[in-house]
């Protein structure tokens, strides 16, 4: 068991779009992230996905079931979450910190494989 200190954890680190775990639990993960730029548009087929913003304004576009486009801005505090299927980019104009809540299984890149896609992340300790 261990103290989680957010502000520790992204201090640890300074590149993009490359989450780390801090955590887990029941078969979720708890993992951090910078983000700055444009994502890749994916989904996740099975997994729910849960975004918190820690620092930063970050902006979540989807698209429903008949490809109208959605978008929200999340502000620190803020959270999201985007349920498994449902097609999103997160667009962080400005450097964004986040946490995200995910089962372990989750693929950063979804259905998407690219030179983002991490198959494997680091620990933070």
């Amino acid at each position: 068991m261990k103290k989680i200190n957010f502000e520790h954890a992204f201090a640890q680190f300074q590149d993009h779009w490359n989450p780390r775990i801090v955590a887990e639990l029941n078969g979720q993960q708890v993992k951090v992230a910078k983000l700055l730029g444009e994502f890749d548009w994916h989904h996740h087929e099975n997994e729910d996905e849960l975004f918190w913003v820690h620092r930063g304004e970050l902006e979540l576009k989807w698209r429903d079931a008949d490809d109208v486009q959605h978008s929200v801005v999340l502000e620190p505090g803020d959270c999201f979450v985007v349920p498994r299927g449902v097609s999103h980019q997160p667009i962080a104009r400005d450097e964004v910190e986040i946490v995200l809540f995910e089962p372990a299984t989750t693929l950063n890149t979804g259905n998407v494989e690219n030179m983002r896609t991490r198959r494997e992340l680091d620990r933070l300790t």
